[in-house]
């Protein structure tokens, strides 16, 4: 298992004849997406000068992420009064409504988890969410292409009603943004571009007025400065950025990452079925997974993980042949269905008798036949990618820009979730003690908190695409017999589901 390894980078340069320290990289990070640090421009032009506005936090992001922290900070008592400005230059977020009920599903969803369901919650977004189109699912069935074993997970196995619900990315930014229009957070959208960011040291003094002009607090290391591509410019004594993978805020503080490309491709879509699914299925095949997973109204979304060179074959194959293949892939094709007797009876784990569980219902079960193609198909990179740092003086990272994991499990959105979620606890309990929430000994409570939970889910994520990644005799019987087991040993199939629903930080038994 390669280990993420940490290290801070962040170098100051002293600037001759001045006292203005900037942030950048002096060297070739690890990551290939970490661009050399651009200095910031402290000269500009006056009149925009003048106009820069003072914030609490900026938001660098109006993603999910990025709005789920604004309605978490909107949510809490010490919080809600922060000033809070967004910067994103997506203009869906300058509209109110931008979903229409009678559009086709999107082929971008994320399966969200009943932790982060009760985050919606919390928050005052799941009622928004439940106005559109979203498909909860109570039941998982997972196999491999060998046919030796498979697991099959009912939410009943753990005491839940779901076992999550799968939502389009379109739906759950809505709800958001609609969900901290209605707020009393004072907040401002900025429809642009981050251009450069400024950070100076604290001022020798510890005690500083707080009614100094921002340009003085901003000397005195009490704000951020931050250029936005539209020439505006505005101070902040907390930075996020939830800008994705791809972070201007992380490349601008000088955070490196750890991480990976894998040398595979996702084809996404969405597809038509002559019933309703109401089942989460997944099939790892000798390429790689493909999971298709219910959003309602008879629709499903595929995500089909494999080589590059097969994802432009399948992407531009015509509709037939790819409905042909998906159909094939979820059903004999590249080996039997897997039966009970081929590991031989549950005898196997006879020690563990009392935690053996029975059921017709566990039976393996074929997925519903996909009918028809019902949007385009798309294709994406993947990678993994984690910064080393999540949080340094009046910066933190949240979401992609903190980590990027393989989709196989759909985890990626909800590490985001609960990082805002204890990125907002953190910054309230700061306030509740007279904490300056910029100060990075605050901040790094939070990494203290999520880097662990991420780091340990990306391992999971990491280590599962690499078993499945080696067709090997053994190594296919050890598989079987991790499957046979989780299908069997109910305080593992407990624990394991437990912990892909984000209520639990280790899959321990319980």
């Amino acid at each position: 298992m390669n280990r993420i390894i940490c290290c801070n980078n962040r170098i100051f340069a002293t600037k001759a004849g001045s006292n203005v320290y900037r942030l950048r990289i002096p060297w070739r990070p690890l990551s290939n997406d970490a661009a050399p640090l651009l200095s910031s421009q402290n000269a500009g032009n006056p009149e925009k000068e003048s106009e820069a506005k003072q914030y609490d936090i900026a938001i660098v992001g109006g993603g999910m992420v990025g709005l789920a922290l604004a309605c978490s900070l909107a949510s809490r008592p010490l919080t809600r009064h922060l000033n809070v400005a967004i910067i994103d230059s997506n203009p869906a977020l300058g509209r109110k409504h931008f979903i229409k009920k009678e559009d086709l599903p999107d082929p971008r969803v994320s399966t969200i988890t009943p932790a982060t369901i009760s985050f919606f919650k919390d928050i005052g977004a799941w009622q928004f969410v439940e106005q559109h189109r979203h498909a909860y699912f109570d039941k998982m069935q997972v196999w491999d292409y060998t046919g030796l074993s498979y697991a099959k997970y009912n939410a009943r196995d753990a005491d839940k009603e779901v076992l999550g619900c799968v939502v389009e990315n379109k739906v759950l930014l809505s709800s958001l943004l609609s969900r901290v229009q209605e707020t009393d957070l004072p907040k401002k959208i900025y429809p642009s571009r981050l251009n450069s960011m400024s950070i100076l040291p604290n001022s020798s003094s510890s005690e500083v007025d707080s009614t100094l002009s921002m340009t003085a607090l901003f000397t005195h290391g009490r704000l951020a400065k931050l250029e936005l591509e539209d020439g505006n410019s505005l101070y902040a004594k907390l930075v996020v950025g939830a800008d994705g993978g791809k972070s201007r805020v992380r490349e601008l503080a000088g955070f490196r990452t750890t991480g990976w490309n894998y040398s595979q491709n996702a084809i996404i879509c969405t597809v038509e079925h002559d019933v309703e699914n109401h089942c989460a299925w997944q099939r790892f095949l000798p390429s790689g997974p493909l999971a298709l997973l219910p959003i309602g109204d008879k629709f499903s979304n595929i995500v089909w993980t494999m080589s590059p060179k097969e994802s432009s074959e399948f992407k531009s194959i015509t509709e037939d042949n790819f409905l042909k293949a998906v159909n094939r892939a979820l059903d004999y094709g590249y080996g039997p269905h897997p039966t009970p007797s081929i590991l031989g009876s549950s005898d196997l784990f006879s020690w563990l008798k009392g935690g053996i569980s029975k059921s017709a219902n566990d039976c393996f079960e074929i997925p519903p036949k996909v009918i028809k193609l019902a949007s385009e198909r798309m294709a994406f990179p993947l990678s993994l990618r984690h910064a080393n740092d999540y949080a340094s003086k009046r910066v933190a990272l949240i979401g992609d820009a903190a980590h990027t994991v393989h989709p196989l499990a759909g985890q990626g959105v909800n590490l985001g979730f609960g990082d805002a979620s204890t990125l907002s606890s953190v910054i309230s309990e700061g306030i509740a003690v007279g904490a300056d929430i910029g100060e990075v000994s605050l901040l790094k409570k939070y990494e203290a908190d999520r880097k662990p939970a991420n780091v340990m889910m990306m391992a999971v994520l990491d280590g599962f695409q690499k078993a499945y990644s080696v067709d090997f005799g053994p190594l296919n019987i050890l598989r079987a017999a991790a499957f046979h087991g989780a299908h069997h040993i109910s305080p593992l199939k407990k624990s394991i589901i437990s912990y892909a629903s984000g209520e639990t930080r280790l899959p321990l038994f319980a």
